[in-house]
């Protein structure tokens, strides 16, 4: 009978754990690492996106997204929208094409590749090097490597051979003069004639350009360039041809005059032009080789955008039903963000994006998440970051397709991010759009070396080519101690606390209006005046001493420095009792910040352990920051690439791959073992894990007393018991600290957890949650439980004895270490006033674990982050509600749930667009690729300036 009872017990558990627990990688946030290809559908409203990697994403209005994958690992290099369909074709870099539809299922859209083809022949004759879509949603012409134009129906991707264009048929009506010169070479672009869907000018790579007539299957025209082409498109009434070049130069063809008649020419795109064009490069070489540039000239308005990183492809968005009106937006996708320029407004100011940010703008370095938030702090913060967005246009976003049908948010989220640059940004996670609020920068309280008003790639008044820089992507830190480390926001009191590189704390106050202060500074020596201790690591940021005017939003009015100036490694914010705790690998402290006074230091340092006295920008450092100054190295060098060979890139690369497989293997390959007691003079045994606060019973089971805790590398509990004074006597007696309780465990492994349970098991609520009644009051009668996470274990000790009651051991059973810890409520998805608190665990090998409270029992295992991905799993940061996300690159966060209740992902849906069969006409800018055609960077030769000048390109459209 008790066998009986305890299988269904257990049935009826796992029927529960159905209802709790489900685990799901739901939307990526950011932007997309290393794009390389750019498509656009005018009838949809839709933005593709290829990298690669092989992905290809999809954007429409904000919620609107869909990514696919290919299977092969390929980049892709080309995306074309079937004109007025819901399909689109990409082109890989191992030259096979995919097709992709938009399904619908269930109401909702779907992206799914529904087929793939391959040309077939020698591999210099068949690769693929241009793609037209042709109006008819019919048939794609392929150009060649070869100089073959093959024609393939879709979507079953049948070659029709009777209606190919071959390179003879091609040179058979060409002027013997011209082809005896030159070889055609590959076909570098296809474009349709916008009146005439029959007409194709085909573009050869030598200069030559060929209309064909797909109904006749003969050449009408030819237009013997004698430059290399790199791009080639129709005005939009069909009467002229406008063509790029190698050297910087564009054309104006005239379309059905006599052969060799060239109408136009403009070596440099700097004179006097009439009219509106979008050109992208035509710089010298010697002079702007580090730019990289779009052109705009309107009229007597002439600017050469200056972005930030290598330009991708660009596209032109409309006005009209018909999308032949006057253009309303540039859209820019270069190598590190998408820029997107209002045409219409004076000044052509920015659009500011509500997807794919640049959430590494500069390296991100940790990550904060605050669920729940209030009405009132949400729109302070709101209103902060309007003031910082004064610059942007106040035209609505203008790529709108597609219909979002996810149910609005139950609450507001943020996530905060901490930057290399000392900034920390707050953005809104309450849906799938991961949007920008508000920016903090702490760099104003410290002295640097950086002039901010100094940017090499602004322009001047007066300066030629007139040069403005667009795009926010800056990673070059001015300082690298300025790099944020850990980030504490209180959401009912507004205080925010952030940690530094070089040991700086800043406790900061919301105020709404700009305020001039001076910010008070206190030093904390760890080491306690401990002999034979020299700090070989950087040196400390000097504080202003001087009042300084902080705009709206976060200020700060009080920093601790820690000597020596080491990583700060754990913090807390205890917003009722006025507190923060610090702590780095040589001890931690106490501060009160309403007093401005140190309460408590402790130094926790080994005197063996002489490593943590060489800081983290010495020879020792931590897997984190190596990876991010191995990311930090690619990014820096890219600029002086540009004047090396490809292949250096490629080295480099290479070599930082090198890099993090070695951390991998040497941190986390399993251990296949028992626990075992650690040495004592293992290194950073004093460094400072985790920092908690709790109002539990340490000296009597009667008596309840606030507590600071605090666990070490070396496996070692501190608790503190604190004397607060009553809130008439706050401001002005001090508050004291008493050691309690320490704890050593056995094993000596890193604490990575701290939490006290009340007397139903659940744990105790944030500072301030039950005062404004978002929380139960805490349990106060049952006896409390300390529950400590190890790297290796979970242990329970009752309180205030601490006597060990039970543990959980996770590596006896499959090598793992814990590294991120979080508490979580999971509510049920079939009842919905039913929900558990668990504990989120993350291991070394990317597996996410929920371990039930207060039993500390295994409930779900999930692989979530690849053993092999260290910076992924290093990023991790879990929510409150059972979600978590983490860094899949530098730019993006792969958001992820455990929870059956709690799930935020895309559900939209894309409906067919109406075709009218209007007349050609009205189809100036049809669906499929960009604009432009994608052109090739070229590489310089550096033997003279006239290669330089020479070898400038220039990709045009007129507008």
């Amino acid at each position: 009978m008790k066998r009986f009872r305890r299988h269904g017990q257990e049935s009826q558990r796992d029927r529960l754990k159905q209802e709790l627990f489900a685990f799901n990688k739901t939307v990526e946030h950011g932007f997309p690492h290393q794009p390389s290809a750019l498509g656009y559908s005018p009838s949809l409203k839709l933005l593709a996106i290829g990298t690669r990697s092989g992905a290809i994403k999809l954007y429409g209005s904000p919620g609107v997204e869909f990514m696919g994958l290919h299977d092969e690992n390929a980049a892709v290099t080309q995306v074309h929208f079937m004109p007025h369909q819901v399909e689109l074709v990409t082109l890989l870099d191992d030259n096979s094409l995919h097709m992709w539809t938009l399904r619908g299922h269930n109401g909702l859209s779907e992206l799914l590749e529904i087929g793939r083809f391959t040309l077939t022949g020698p591999p210099g004759v068949t690769r693929v090097t241009a793609v037209l879509a042709h109006s008819s949603g019919e048939l794609l012409l392929l150009g060649t490597e070869g100089g073959h134009v093959f024609v393939v129906e879709v979507p079953g991707f049948r070659e029709l051979e009777e209606r190919n264009i071959s390179l003879d048929q091609v040179s058979s009506s060409i002027p013997d003069d011209y082809i005896g010169r030159r070889n055609l070479e590959h076909v570098e672009a296809l474009q349709e004639n916008p009146v005439d869907p029959d007409q194709v000018i085909i573009g050869y790579g030598r200069g030559l350009m060929v209309i064909w007539d797909l109904e006749k299957k003969l050449a009408i025209q030819h237009i013997p360039a004698t430059q290399q082409l790199e791009s080639v498109c129709w005005t939009e009434d069909g009467k002229y041809i406008l063509s790029s070049h190698s050297d910087g130069s564009y054309c104006r063809w005239m379309v059905g005059g006599q052969d060799m008649n060239e109408e136009e020419k403009s070596d440099i795109p700097y004179g006097k032009e009439e009219g509106s064009w979008l050109l992208v490069g035509g710089m010298p070489r010697a002079s702007y080789g580090d730019r990289h540039c779009i052109t705009v000239i309107h009229g007597k308005t002439h600017v050469a955008l200056d972005f930030t990183s290598r330009i991708i492809d660009f596209f032109v968005i409309r006005d009209g039903p018909q999308r032949t009106g006057d253009p309303s937006a540039l859209v820019v996708l270069v190598e590190e963000e998408l820029v997107v320029i209002d045409l219409q407004t004076e000044g052509w100011p920015i659009i500011q994006t509500p997807y794919l940010v640049p959430l590494h703008s500069s390296a991100i370095t940790c990550s904060h998440h605050v669920s729940t938030i209030p009405l009132k702090l949400w729109e302070r913060i709101l209103a902060a970051g309007k003031h910082q967005n004064a610059h942007y246009s106040k035209k609505p976003w203008p790529i709108t397709g597609g219909q979002n049908l996810a149910p609005d948010p139950p609450q507001r989220d943020l996530l905060l991010t901490g930057h290399e640059d000392g900034t920390v940004r707050f953005w809104d996670a309450s849906g799938v759009c991961l949007y920008p609020m508000y920016k903090l920068s702490t760099a104003g309280v410290f002295h640097t070396d950086a002039d901010p008003n100094d940017n090499m790639n602004q322009g001047t008044e007066g300066e030629w080519p007139p040069f403005r820089k667009v795009g926010c992507f800056d990673p070059y830190s001015d300082d690298p101690r300025l790099g944020i480390q850990k980030i504490h926001l209180c959401k009912y009191s507004g205080y925010l606390t952030v940690a530094g590189t070089a040991g700086q704390i800043l406790m900061l106050e919301l105020n709404d209006e700009a305020a001039e202060q001076t910010v008070e500074a206190k030093v904390v020596d760890l080491l306690q005046g401990q002999e034979g201790f020299r700090w070989k690591g950087h040196t400390q940021l000097d504080i202003q001493e001087d009042p300084v005017m902080f705009p709206a939003g976060f200020q700060p009015f009080a920093v601790v420095q820690c000597q020596p100036p080491a990583v700060v490694t754990a913090l807390t914010l205890h917003s009722e009792w006025k507190l923060i705790a610090f702590g780095t690998s040589h001890g931690f402290g106490l501060y009160d910040y309403q007093q401005k006074n140190s309460v408590l230091i402790k130094c926790t340092l080994n005197p063996s352990d002489q490593l943590a006295m060489e800081g983290p920008l010495s020879r020792v450092k931590s897997i984190k920051k190596s990876l991010r100054q191995s990311f930090r190295r690619i990014r820096r060098s890219r600029v002086s690439l540009r004047k090396q060979h490809v292949n250096t890139a490629t080295k480099l690369q290479e070599a930082n791959a090198r890099l993090e497989a070695e951390l991998a293997e040497m941190e986390l390959a399993p251990v296949q073992r028992k626990i075992e007691a650690r040495s004592s003079d293992d290194s950073f045994t004093g460094l400072v894990r985790t920092l908690y606060f709790a109002d539990t019973f340490l000296s009597d089971s009667s008596h309840n007393t606030p507590s600071l805790w605090a666990g070490t590398n070396g496996g070692c509990v501190f608790a503190y018991m604190l004397r607060l004074p009553s809130v008439e006597h706050r401001a002005d007696e001090p508050v004291t600290a008493q050691l309690s309780k320490e704890i050593q465990l056995m094993h000596r492994a890193p604490v990575v957890g701290i939490v006290v349970l009340d007397g139903h098991g659940a744990p105790l609520p944030e500072p301030l949650e039950v005062a404004h009644d978002l929380a139960r009051a805490p349990d106060m009668q049952g006896s409390h439980h300390l529950l400590v996470v190890s790297e290796e274990q979970f242990k329970v000790f009752t309180l205030p004895k601490v006597s060990a009651k039970m543990k959980l051991k996770l590596t006896a059973v499959d090598g793992s270490r814990v590294r991120r810890v979080g508490m979580a409520w999971f509510g049920s998805s079939r009842t919905e006033d039913y929900g558990e608190s668990g504990l989120l665990v993350l291991t070394n090998q990317g597996d996410v674990h929920v371990v039930s409270l207060p039993h500390v029992k295994m409930q779900v295992q999930y692989p979530c982050i690849r053993r092999e991905d260290v910076s992924g799993i290093a990023s991790c940061v879990f929510t409150k509600h059972g979600q978590g996300f983490y860094l899949i690159s530098p730019s993006e966060f792969e958001r992820f749930s455990l929870s059956t209740r709690c799930v935020v992902e895309p559900r939209c849906l894309v409906e067919a667009p109406l075709h009218s069969g209007c007349s050609n006409q009205h189809q100036s800018q049809p669906d499929g690729a960009s604009s432009t055609h994608r052109y090739i960077n070229l590489e310089v030769s550096l033997f003279s300036s006239c290669w330089c000048l020479l070898n400038t390109k220039v990709c045009c459209r007129a507008i």
